[in-house]
């Protein structure tokens, strides 16, 4: 970079979808951005995530025809830990934001039918859902950034293209008409020599088209070391040298989960069971509170109970609500709706005895996908000889670390209950939010089978997270806080870096980057 490129109106560290969102809204209010990313690659989380957004009231769901009362949802979700002035700015800008991001992108995005809010039957929420995700994008149209777009959490076998519609179908192994179809149309799509790109790898490679077009540079492997502060006014950030920033600084660089020191500090916890990029190390938070910034929801994350596997734990979706399993905890008994929503679900994890097991049986194994693999498919020898997985011809044998007595009189009351069809214990299955990954050919209820048919199965269940949700406090224009509510005047965060508009909650599919990619955009118009 040259002497006279060296400062710019708005400097925006990290390039997920908050950052980048924000650097490309910069652009087209006639601001000169760049975007400073200290990994090789660009996307972060984003890249690595399912691609949904959470964002009521856009276009895509109108043209669908969803509606509802998003504000009284939200309010009732977030509850006290997020102002109503942040919670009305993100319902309003979010429409506006999608609009822009549709105009200046090659991203198109579709409604996820049927996929629940998380609270479907609370005030204002929607079984049918308010989540979109970005169409199947062409490769072809990322030109040379496609080398640098940052590797997804798992990338399907055979690198397919799925959407989340399709992988609540794929789910399902072969017990529904469109899970069949939905694999043979994704082995056709494996075939053709199109590339595309669906989800989050979608979204980040879109964004970074959408930079591209509008002239604003990305500079990988440029992390920053400090923020620059003269006269009380944030006016850059520090790399190998010095970027000025005219109108403000924009902090969209994640959050702490790969950060020991952090996670130990605010958690008791470490970092082993997060699957967030390995980038999110806290740097945005730490240099913020150095400047004096306020923190807040700081033990929180977007939780959900994983299966250690490997180098990375497996962050379950459909594996809890699907008929024939259950979870209990150390002394073998269930401590929570295992179909209830994953930030929920972890929450009572960690107020249970732990370790916290997934039980299962054969019939569930025969029918159903499971962390990856296929139904009947063997799984690796690895996960029995780490002890992250048993099996056992009786439901005493497989207790060898429980109490093998409650284990067998828990499994016979909740096969009591999946006989009659309702959970009295826990209400498994009572929302539509449990029964969107059930199983829609189990009756009476597509959450609840019985656990009889040997050999059984135990999973070992933790507390995993897709990042931490704590962070920076931000008012309703996404400018940072001090304790006393005063703003940092030129500091600005968005995404992960920034305490969660969701509050210790999560409204839907998509309530981490909708609101991320919202505010982004709500601090460029600040700054414009």
């Amino acid at each position: 970079m040259s002497k006279a490129a060296e400062e710019f109106d708005v400097v925006v560290v990290g390039s997920g979808g908050a950052g980048m969102v924000a650097a490309l809204a910069a652009a087209h209010h006639g601001l000169s951005a760049i975007v400073l990313e200290k990994a090789e690659s660009y996307g972060g989380s984003t890249a690595r995530s399912g691609g949904g957004l959470w964002l009521p009231g856009n276009e895509v769901l109108t043209k669908a025809g969803v509606t509802g009362d998003a504000h009284a949802y939200l309010a009732h979700v977030a509850g006290p830990d997020a102002t109503p002035a942040r919670q009305n700015a993100f319902l309003s800008a979010a429409p506006e934001m999608l609009a822009f991001v549709r105009a200046h992108t090659p991203l198109d995005f579709a409604w996820v039918p049927g996929y629940p809010d998380y609270y479907p039957e609370a005030p204002g929420g929607l079984a049918s859902g308010r989540s979109i995700e970005p169409r199947p994008l062409d490769a072809r149209l990322i030109g040379p950034d496609l080398a640098t777009l940052a590797a997804p959490y798992r990338a399907a076998p055979g690198s397919i293209a799925v959407t989340q519609v399709d992988y609540r179908w794929l789910s399902l192994g072969v017990r529904h008409p469109r899970s069949i179809l939905t694999a043979a149309r994704l082995v056709a799509r494996g075939l053709s020599r199109k590339r595309k790109l669906t989800m989050g790898q979608a979204l980040a490679a879109g964004l970074r088209a959408g930079l591209r077009r509008a002239g604003v540079p990305v500079l990988l492997g440029t992390p920053m070391t400090d923020l620059v502060v003269e006269d009380g006014r944030v006016t850059g950030v520090r790399t190998t040298g010095v970027i000025s920033a005219r109108r403000g600084v924009l902090l969209a660089s994640g959050g702490f989960e790969q950060n020991e020191t952090m996670r130990q500090k605010y958690q008791g916890m470490g970092t082993e069971w997060t699957v967030g990029a390995k980038g999110n190390t806290g740097d945005g938070i730490e240099a913020g509170e150095r400047l004096g910034a306020a923190l807040d929801l700081m033990d929180e994350a977007w939780w959900g109970p994983s299966i250690p596997v490997g180098r990375e734990p497996y962050f379950c979706l459909a594996e809890r609500n699907q008929p024939g399993c259950l979870m209990v905890d150390a002394t073998g008994r269930r401590f929570v709706n295992e179909a209830a929503p994953y930030v929920d679900a972890v929450h009572a994890m960690l107020a249970a005895p732990q370790p916290a097991w997934l039980i299962a049986d054969q019939t569930y194994r025969n029918r159903y996908l499971f962390a990856g693999r296929g139904p009947r498919t063997p799984l690796p020898r690895r996960w029995f000889d780490d002890g992250m997985a048993h099996r056992a011809g009786t439901l005493a044998e497989l207790a060898a670390r429980i109490d093998a007595e409650a284990l067998v009189a828990t499994v016979g009351r909740f096969n009591g209950f999946a006989a009659g069809g309702r959970d009295d214990d826990f209400h498994r299955g009572d929302s539509a939010y449990d029964r969107y990954y059930g199983d829609p050919r189990q009756r009476p209820n597509p959450c609840l089978g019985p656990v009889g048919k040997p050999p059984f199965y135990a999973f070992r269940m933790v507390p995993g997270d897709l990042g931490t949700k704590g962070g920076l406090r931000t008012d309703e224009r996404a400018r940072v806080l001090r304790p006393d509510g005063t703003v940092i005047p030129g500091l600005y965060a968005a995404g992960n870096v920034s305490a969660a508009v969701m509050g210790r909650s999560y409204a839907g599919a998509g309530a981490t980057l909708g609101p991320a990619l919202t505010f982004g955009y709500l601090a460029a118009k600040d700054m414009a």
